[in-house]
């Protein structure tokens, strides 16, 4: 049976454009290429969970307007589950994403009808509570991903804080997470320790049970209270865009996780995730479904 996810979050419509470098302060860059695609942490990541494998529910906002449509059959047309999904009066959350010829990026959120996306109902709760896994992340109100936490928490259900992008965490919320996943930049936001000196790990471990720590290209870290502490390999792709690697390597995670595979394993599946991706142009766009993630998992070529 598909592992059952619930992904609370955003919905944008991402504005795309590539170029050969991306343009400093006060410099206009000539283009090579845009595109424009659903997208936004929790749309991605409730694609990516769908891809995967997972009976995904998504929880968010999208606005009345014409990005708000799409939005909405773009998630459903990937086989999540929309039917709770909010719609508010006014424009729907958008990203303004450039893209380079090596694959970096640098991204403007404009929330929009992410900011309404307030005070969970009982049935949105419920939902939550009934699922395997929780995923949330940190483009909605943070009263929100708070009360997704404690809904997964009171109803037994494991539950990963995707903490991106990086912001300032109401007390208490991280005592509702079972995983962590963060990058660098994330982790130090929330310790103020760089997280590869000795203790930078400790002190993420002193506020939650399991941790995985993503490294670019050069895979990711996992760590829990037990004492595991592993680096597991990227594999080696050619790279065409970064900008939804880590939004499918979290939905791949959850999934993983919820058919109940050793989080080792599971981080490693999910790296293979990343990097089906990254070798393609997008956000949703990109990202891999499972079939493509286990060749590149059998393969070993990490």
């Amino acid at each position: 049976m598909a592992p059952r996810v619930v992904v609370a979050g955003s919905a944008n419509m991402d504005l795309v454009g590539l170029a050969p470098a991306l343009p400093r302060p006060g410099e206009t860059v000539l283009g090579d290429d845009f595109v424009m695609a659903p997208g936004g942490k929790g749309s991605n990541q409730a694609i990516a969970a769908a891809r995967a494998g997972g009976a995904t529910t998504f929880l968010g906002a999208i606005g009345s307007d014409a990005f708000g449509v799409t939005l909405g059959a773009r998630l459903a047309a990937a086989g999540v589950d929309t039917g709770r999904v909010r719609t508010s009066y006014g424009a729907s959350g958008v990203a303004v994403i450039m893209v380079d010829r090596a694959g970096e990026n640098s991204i403007l959120v404009s929330p929009g009808a992410n900011r309404t996306f307030t005070g969970l109902t009982a049935d949105e709760q419920s939902v939550i509570a009934g699922a395997d896994v929780l995923l949330c992340q940190q483009e909605i109100p943070m009263e929100t991903v708070h009360a997704a936490l404690r809904a997964g928490r009171a109803g037994g259900t494991r539950t990963i804080l995707n903490a991106a992008p990086a912001r300032d965490l109401p007390a208490g919320l991280l005592d509702e997470v079972d995983l962590l996943v963060v990058n660098e930049i994330e982790a130090r936001a929330i310790t103020g320790t760089e997280v590869h000196d000795p203790a930078g790990m400790a002190a993420l471990l002193a506020l939650v049970p399991r941790v995985v720590l993503t490294l670019s290209g050069s895979g990711a870290r996992f760590a829990d209270r037990d004492g595991r502490d592993v680096h597991v390999p990227a594999f080696a792709v050619p790279v065409a865009d970064t900008t939804a690697a880590g939004d499918a390597f979290t939905g791949a995670l959850a999934v993983a996780w919820g058919e109940g595979r050793d989080l080792v394993d599971a981080v490693r599946w999910a790296n293979a995730a990343g990097a089906v991706c990254v070798q393609r142009v997008g956000a949703s766009t990109a990202l891999p479904e499972r079939a493509e993630i286990d060749r590149l998992y059998a393969s070993g070529a990490s």
